[in-house]
């Protein structure tokens, strides 16, 4: 990574310096590569005569002065970024006039051309350091200032940034944008946002708000609904954080080819654009959205109000936001009732998966360098964090956690701060002395399983303890608050009968209230979901599922911790793929909840294809397909579950039965009454024809004509390297490896290229990973290259020769730390499927 800061560089850079404010000035006039980027710093220097150095990438400096002396520009590294500034003085003004360049990897200022229309659309992304990708600054969180910025630019364009502009004026064809300065902020979370975006305007207690989308998107844009959840977060955040939202104006911006789900810019929010609607979804998605929406707005607060001294505090930021975000959806929107069980079967579920890996890490972890934090955006930071954080709550109780939050603003406002600030506030407002509980659930890493343990007589328990387990790698045995239920089959429903909520210490924990009681049907530890541990099911409880009790939960949450802890079972080896598959056929046509719904045919699919006994894979890609079949003939017409099933069954059908179903839908011949054939559902069924020999290359473009979008052009190809011939595979590896694709067009190529269906079309490409992963890493930025990494890497050759060539590359190449972690997260996927598949087969 160029320049890879350090955090010991970060350090002592901080401690030199006071910046005070930046002055950017840009031209995006100047053509299609390049902008003119002209910065003016103003900064003290705790000790004159020190040297330091500024950040800036990818440029062509052309004139750099320091307190009014010329610098010799020769001196400037543009592949590491950085340029060196000698002899400070106490009070220092530095300008650099320079031209950077326009990205088209989703970092930096990214360029996008529209297909529609051919119009020309901008946005930023910097974190975690690529503010210096289009002005120069000293791009770390603990050096904040004021920014001011003006902009020119065409004159049909629309500007946006982190304040409302002051002025714009014409000058002929183009407008100057001038915008005020801004409160102090981290390099981060400035951003600039231009293009002829189509926008909604509105207000909300005082606050302008603004929704923004590509022209050739506005007819898709559902304002209203973004809106409504963006006033619901407002209300909820000023009640429970007793500070007003800081930053002026908010905008939301839904950009083109964006990397991540959304980023935090302040006032400035973008979105991946996949969040306008131009095709039918479910209400999962939408509900997906809005937790997006309250996470971005959380980090209005934390994160950029107060922010992270240095990215070992990454997950204060993440995990409070994740955290929060799903609060604010109980407690003030529409999802409140089933905001947790989401939570439960999605985030928790990355957690689990994240913390199990060989690179798994404590939460609060250790980032000595750039290079280091751009792979810790994972399901630790996130989600892992999030859920001590709930149990924190549940700990601490939440009245005296938002008092503490509360505290924790008011004193850090403008600010950076470390871990301790917050545990030091929250000590005060609990009462409670917080070290132990962070040394256990902060600086430890792997999740414990809990295990129930009981004697029966004449139908009652006569001992029952809860066992705690750990890993002798990470043997941490940690303090849980759990609920045990015991549920009750009658009238054929599945109802609690009993709840019993404890402190669950050490190795084995005695509950003594449950001896005597009736042995119910099940009996679900963590009930609630108040810790966050894996669960395992007794065998009686496991054959009430599996006979058909799943479906007779009379609640979300307990049902979708059943089917969280059936998932962990499988994953693990406890319970083999095929009775995990056949507990989904039996039960999931009873699941109301969607997110539930879609995660749970999601994990039957991988289950499948990864893990099952190849033998038996067949039968049980035929079982999902039979049964999601059905489902869809049954399916209420118009609902969402009848998308939801056909959504679920394109990726399993491969019969010649199955395969013409699809073609039937996608023709138009037999249609399911009330199911609407939109753009996006038809590429869906393309891709499932391709793959099954159904459709090929002319039929690819054809359908790419009817749908000339940019989506359009993503979707086509992952079609085309969907195909399942050896030169359509071989075509698609060269597009990839050439490093020539937008970010976009890349990701979607390599989805297509790792077709599950047809892993015996990869086999060549083993070693030509292998051949490729370091030079790609070396060469392309960071987004770019661990993409390649990741979803190159041969996950679907499940063979012990993966596993070797894996190691065989590490031993031999020692390539950088986090290239590293994430070879090997890919071969401990292959390593777990094939002890699944032999437990299958056993």
């Amino acid at each position: 990574m160029a320049g890879n800061l350090t955090r010991d560089e970060a350090r002592e850079r901080a401690r030199l310096l006071k910046v005070e404010s930046y002055a950017v000035a840009l031209d995006l006039t100047a053509g299609e590569e390049r902008f003119d980027s002209v910065t003016t710093v103003r900064f003290a220097c705790t000790r004159p005569g020190a040297d330091t150095f500024i950040d800036l990438h990818g440029a062509r400096v052309r004139k750099v002065t320091l307190n009014g002396a010329d610098l010799d520009v020769s001196a400037y590294d543009a592949d590491q970024g950085r340029f060196p500034l000698p002899s400070l003085a106490e009070s220092n003004e530095l300008v650099v006039d320079a031209d950077c360049v326009y990205m088209r990897t989703g970092e930096g200022l990214h360029r996008f051309v529209d297909p529609v229309d051919q119009k020309v659309y901008l946005h930023s992304q910097f974190e975690t350091a690529d503010a210096h990708r289009m002005y120069a600054c000293f791009d770390q969180p603990d050096l904040k200032a004021a920014f001011q910025l003006t902009v020119l630019a065409p004159g049909d364009w629309e500007v946006v940034s982190n304040a409302a502009a002051s002025a714009v004026d014409e000058q002929g064809a183009t407008k100057r944008w001038t915008f005020p300065p801004t409160a102090v902020m981290s390099t981060y979370i400035t951003a600039l946002v231009a293009g002829p975006y189509h926008k909604v305007t509105s207000e909300h207690d005082g606050i302008p708000l603004g929704v923004y989308c590509r022209a050739s998107l506005a007819e898709h844009l559902d304002a209203d609904n973004i809106l409504e959840v963006t006033r619901q977060g407002f209300d909820f955040f000023h009640k429970v954080f007793g500070v007003r939202y800081p930053f002026g104006k908010y905008d939301q911006l839904f950009v083109p080819e964006f990397n991540a789900g959304a980023m935090e810019n302040a006032g400035c929010v973008t979105f991946l654009e996949d969040y306008v609607f131009r095709s039918r979804v479910t209400d999962a998605v939408v509900e997906r959205r809005a937790e997006t929406i309250l996470h971005e707005m959380a980090h209005m607060w934390f994160g950029d109000l107060v922010t992270m001294r240095w990215w070992d505090d990454l997950w204060l930021n993440e995990s409070f936001a994740t955290y929060m975000s799903v609060l604010a959806q109980a407690e003030a929107t529409r999802w409140g009732k089933g905001a947790w069980t989401t939570f439960a079967n999605v985030e928790k579920a990355w957690a689990y998966r994240q913390d199990q890996l060989p690179s798994t890490h404590p939460i609060a972890a250790d980032i000595p360098d750039m290079q280091a934090v751009e792979v810790n955006f994972d399901g630790i930071t996130y989600a892992k964090g999030a859920s001590v954080l709930k149990q924190l709550v549940a700990y601490v109780g939440l009245d005296n956690f938002l008092a503490g939050v509360r505290d924790y603003f008011n004193e850090h406002a403008w600010g950076n701060t470390e871990l301790k600030d917050l545990l030091t506030a929250l000590e005060r407002t609990s009462g409670r002395d917080l070290s132990a509980w962070s040394k256990e659930w902060l600086e430890t890493a792997w999740v414990n399983t809990l295990r129930p343990s009981f004697e029966v007589a004449d139908g009652r328990f006569t001992r029952f303890e809860v066992l705690q387990e750990a890993p002798a790698d990470y043997p941490t045995l940690r303090s849980h608050r759990v609920a045990i239920g015991l549920y009750s089959l009658a009238g054929g429903e599945l109802t609690r009968t009993k709840r019993v909520e404890l402190d669950v210490v050490g190795a084995r924990t005695v509950v003594a209230e449950l001896a005597g009681k009736e042995q119910p049907d099940l009996v679900l530890i963590n009930d609630d979901d108040l810790t966050y541990a894996k669960i395992r099911l007794d065998e009686r409880s496991l054959r009430t599922l599996v006979d058909g009790g799943i479906a007779k939960f009379t609640e979300s949450l307990p049902r979708a911790l059943c089917w969280s802890a059936a998932w962990d079972m499988t994953r693990d080896g406890e319970m083999s793929t095929r009775d995990y598959v056949k507990l989904v056929a039996s039960g999931v046509g009873t699941v109301k909840d969607l997110t539930v719904l879609q995660t749970v045919l999601r994990q039957a699919r991988q289950a499948v294809q990864q893990y099952a006994d190849p033998a038996w894979r067949p039968e049980g890609m035929a079982l999902l397909a039979r049964e999601l079949r059905a489902l869809l003939a049954a399916a209420e017409p118009g609902s969402d579950h009848q998308l939801a099933y056909l959504q679920a069954f394109a990726p399993v059908a491969t019969s010649a039965e199955d395969l013409a179903v699809l073609r039937a839908i996608l023709d138009g011949t037999d249609v399911p009454d009330g199911l609407s054939v939109d753009a996006d559902l038809r590429w869906t069924l393309t891709s499932a024809l391709v793959s099954g020999g159904e459709l090929g290359p002319d039929d690819i473009e054809a359908e790419l004509r009817r749908d000339p979008t940019a989506t359009g052009e993503r979707s086509a190809a992952l079609c085309r390297a969907v195909v399942p011939t050896a030169e359509a595979k071989a075509a698609a590896w060269e597009r990839i490896v050439g490093g020539e694709l937008p970010n976009h067009i890349a990701r979607t190529t390599i989805t297509g290229f790792q077709d599950p269906h047809h892993p015996e079309l990869l086999a060549p490409y083993r070693e030509k990973y292998f051949a490729e992963v370091g030079r790609i890493y070396r060469e392309w930025t960071f987004d770019q290259a661990s993409t390649f990494a990741v979803g190159c890497f041969p996950s679907l050759l499940i063979e012990e020769e993966t596993v070797r060539a894996a190691q065989a590359y590490l031993d031999a190449e020692r390539p950088p730390q986090a290239l590293r972690r994430l070879i090997l997260e890919g071969a401990d996927g292959v390593s777990r499927a094939l002890r699944n598949r032999a437990r299958d087969a056993a």
